[in-house]
């Protein structure tokens, strides 16, 4: 590790924030990749000429960023940054993550027209036996896989998007923008599991890791369920978000 002794100024600053600045400065300039371990408190002690107390204070802020994370017995580590979406807004992955810079793009894995069933008719309010499109898509956002996106959508409006560019195109914008099809809201529902093997395989990870699994249904401004959604994501490269308020009794 490079002398840093000069960059730690007397300075009304405290020294762990200091501290905490350079590493972060660090972290994101790529000198300290994802799970790259960063040197130890010892090291940072001489590098920076400061107490052990010091650099546990820097540590720990940027632990609590989750910035990075510690392995009992072997050190700190550089956590692999997360891209999140605010759930308190209605958007499709890939509207939600281009304004955010990242790059984007789906593998179409399957699409095929299959009888709707009690579980999807019940939800997008069709008889059973009639067909919907089933579309199962894996998402990919920095070039690495961050999701499965399973959707069901009537017919009708399947046999269109089998003729889109559903790779490099948002479903939810090609509806609005393409089909006249003005959405209005959608019912969530978040439960965390563990993937499968067939899961694992198409995302990348290990068999048994968390996935956040979300249920997703789709209407229109007139209240049309429109599209019913199974969203599978890892839990090591993905989270949501959602700013409450507490409202007057």
């Amino acid at each position: 590790m490079a002398n840093t002794k000069k960059v730690v100024s007397l300075s009304p600053v405290p020294l762990y924030t200091q501290i905490k600045e350079v590493l972060r400065t660090r972290i994101l300039g790529g000198t300290y990749k994802p799970h790259q371990q960063i040197p130890s408190e010892s090291e940072m002690m001489n590098s920076f000429g400061v107490s052990r107390i010091t650099v546990r204070q820097a540590l720990g802020d940027l632990q609590k960023e989750g910035m990075i994370f510690k392995i009992h017995g072997k050190g700190a580590f550089v956590s692999k940054p997360k891209a999140f979406q605010n759930i308190g807004q209605l958007q499709g992955f890939g509207e939600a993550m281009a304004r955010m810079g990242y790059e984007t793009f789906s593998q179409l894995v399957s699409i095929k027209t299959l009888a709707a069933g009690r579980a999807v008719g019940a939800k997008l309010k069709i008889k059973e036996r009639e067909q919907v499109t089933e579309l199962r898509r894996v998402r990919y956002l920095n070039r690495e896989p961050i999701s499965l996106d399973v959707s069901y959508l009537p017919k009708t409006i399947g046999d269109r998007l089998a003729k889109e560019d559903l790779a490099h195109r948002d479903i939810f914008l090609i509806l609005e923008n393409d089909y006249g099809l003005s959405l209005g809201q959608a019912e969530l529902q978040i439960e965390a599991m563990l993937a499968d093997d067939s899961l694992a395989r198409l995302l990348k990870i290990e068999e048994g890791s968390p996935v956040l699994r979300i249920e997703r249904l789709t209407f229109t401004a007139a209240g049309q369920p429109l599209d019913y959604e199974h969203l599978f994501y890892r839990g090591d490269a993905f989270q949501y978000r959602l700013r409450i308020e507490r409202g007057h009794i």
